[in-house]
């Protein structure tokens, strides 16, 4: 089993910044893709940004140039910078892992974390 914990979420003004963190544990050895999805209020779960532990990223469109996604493997953990917020930001973010290479589909990921709150006021 593979625990994640995410941080890091909270208020802010459009445009300001935050930095969510994704904390691993358990037998995270057996998972190489990461992926960040967030939910707002009645809608679907949607896919923001994604890496391997191995290499490469992917960002939805929504939030390229604005986000950055990164991880530190020595620390098991994965961090989504967000940079330029909007109002259409604000959702419950979601960080999970999956044992192959990162995707979009939110079905494919295998553990999921609690998730943490963000909200963006104009």
């Amino acid at each position: 089993q593979v625990q994640l914990v995410e941080s890091g979420g909270g208020l802010v003004q459009a445009g300001g910044s935050l930095r969510l963190s994704c904390a691993a544990s358990g037998r995270t050895f057996g998972t190489n893709g990461m992926g960040w999805f967030r939910q707002a209020p009645g809608e679907e779960r949607k896919f923001v940004a994604a890496l391997n532990w191995s290499g490469g990223i992917y960002y939805a469109d929504s939030v390229k140039g604005r986000f950055t996604i990164s991880r530190d493997n020595a620390q098991n953990t994965m961090y989504l910078q967000m940079n330029s917020l909007k109002p259409e930001d604000t959702a419950v973010y979601f960080c999970a892992a999956k044992r192959g290479p990162y995707s979009v589909y939110e079905r494919s990921y295998d553990y999921w974390g609690q998730g943490t709150q963000v909200t963006v006021s104009s």
